[in-house]
């Protein structure tokens, strides 16, 4: 059935973070939300508490997946307007450590993942002559670390890619946003690990969300390209 709702929000790599989060915030304002994961039980979970959202299982490095679990998600819902690429992987190893598919893996999930999607969702917008494609990105995207080494050039080729994308697609009235953020989110397993830092130090995945769906109602004479996200209580 073809949705009669605001449109059709896809987002990738849903997890209890800001994935759930962003797709909550999405289905609250009236979107169709398509959740996509690499395991099926947390998504179809998320889906059982989220009005209007639904789950769709998918690795997002297999190519040929992707393209199908999009067509799915056409045939079901409609086309796509809004495309939120949150998945993102690495290895955190120190360089000598790394092996040559730790880098292919990182960069097929922040990088290909976004190409394949991205190319897909634009046709739709393209068509419909409006949409906006959200990447979630991080500080890494700009300086590499002693641990960082994958993760870091992954997210530094995903953040080039969005800025292909904003140069194409924008003047066709697609907003393309990268959104770079910087801290711990806050849920329980990153508490667990963080137990002596206060409650300002960690980013709420809600206020994320509501930040995420406000880059996608941003008028086209101000669009944000770049935004870096960071909680209050960091000191800069």
């Amino acid at each position: 059935m073809i949705n009669q709702k605001r449109g059709v929000c896809v987002i990738t790599g849903v997890g209890p973070g800001n994935g759930r989060a962003i797709s909550a915030k999405f289905a609250s304002e009236g979107f169709s939300v398509a959740m996509l994961a690499r395991r099926a039980e947390p998504i179809e979970a998320f889906a059982a508490e989220i009005e209007g959202a639904s789950a769709y299982p998918t690795d997002v490095t297999d190519v040929d997946a992707l393209r199908q679990t999009l067509a799915k998600i056409q045939a079901e819902l409609g086309p796509i307007s809004v495309f939120v690429h949150n998945a993102g992987s690495g290895h955190f190893k120190k360089f000598m450590d790394i092996e040559v598919e730790d880098l292919h893996n990182a960069i097929a999930t922040n990088t290909q993942a976004l190409l394949v999607g991205g190319q897909i969702a634009a046709k739709d917008m393209l068509d419909a002559g409006h949409g906006s494609i959200v990447v979630i990105g991080a500080t890494a995207s700009m300086r590499g670390g002693i641990p960082t080494g994958t993760f870091a050039a992954a997210k530094a080729s995903q953040r080039s890619m969005a800025q292909t994308m904003a140069k194409t697609l924008g003047p066709q009235g697609i907003h393309v946003c990268h959104v770079v953020i910087d801290g711990a989110i806050d849920v329980p397993w990153i508490r667990e690990l963080l137990p002596d830092k206060p409650d300002d130090f960690f980013l709420k995945a809600e206020a994320i969300a509501d930040t995420v769906y406000a880059i996608t109602e941003q008028d086209p004479s101000a669009w944000t390209f770049e935004l870096d996200i960071r909680p209050f209580g960091e000191s800069f």
